[in-house]
């Protein structure tokens, strides 16, 4: 039984490696799931038996891939967390820009495709997923924050999470369309830079 566990662990991390690599060399709209298992070398009926669809292996590829966004996100909830409110957004916005850089590639191709954008939408959506929900979960951190004192009272928590993450998404995309690269100490500086002129202080080293 364990070795079929294993077996089946081993199955799934193949072809989401795969489904990463072909994303990112094809697209995500020309990345079919028959393209997707003969890459990782395995039928698309074991790809299904893992995936019911294309949407939910690009979230697996988002999430196990791709810089953990969701999960940092996630961590900011944490009551026992005691960093400032500035060391946690610059820690958001170097995360936001590496995801970007990575991600804009894999996505953008569905945008030339309107039917296949509008069904690659729906789909997300009942799966509960979307790139708004990164925007949403920042501000409910902001607001937060705001509530506990540690913002000014006038913050717009939506306004605010819009303003960081969409410069993180046009530095990502503006990098990835340049074919360049970017070490973590200039994706920090970066960072550094858009929380501070932000929140309007100078972050704690």
């Amino acid at each position: 039984m364990a070795a079929a566990s294993t077996t089946s662990t081993q199955t799934r991390t193949r072809i989401v490696d795969a489904a990463a690599a072909v994303m990112r060399d094809l697209g995500l709209a020309r990345a079919t799931t028959k393209a997707i298992a003969a890459a990782a070398g395995y039928s698309e009926a074991t790809l299904y038996k893992h995936f019911p669809s294309k949407e939910e292996l690009f979230l697996a590829v988002l999430q196990e891939r791709l810089p953990d966004l969701g999960g940092l996100l996630a961590a900011l909830r944490d009551p026992d967390q005691d960093r400032s409110v500035a060391e946690n957004l610059i820690e958001v916005a170097a995360q936001a820009v590496a995801f970007y850089t990575e991600g804009v590639p894999v996505a953008a191709s569905i945008f030339a495709e309107p039917s296949l954008l509008a069904q690659h939408r729906e789909r997300l959506a009942a799966l509960g997923a979307g790139p708004q929900h990164v925007n949403a979960g920042l501000a409910g951190y902001l607001r937060v924050e705001r509530d506990r004192g540690r913002l000014p009272a006038h913050l717009d928590p939506q306004a605010a999470a819009d303003l960081l993450i969409g410069a993180c998404f046009q530095h990502g995309f503006l990098l990835s369309y340049a074919g360049g690269t970017e070490t973590d100490a200039q994706r920090r500086e970066f960072a550094t830079g858009i929380v501070t002129t932000l929140l309007g202080e100078n972050p704690s080293p």
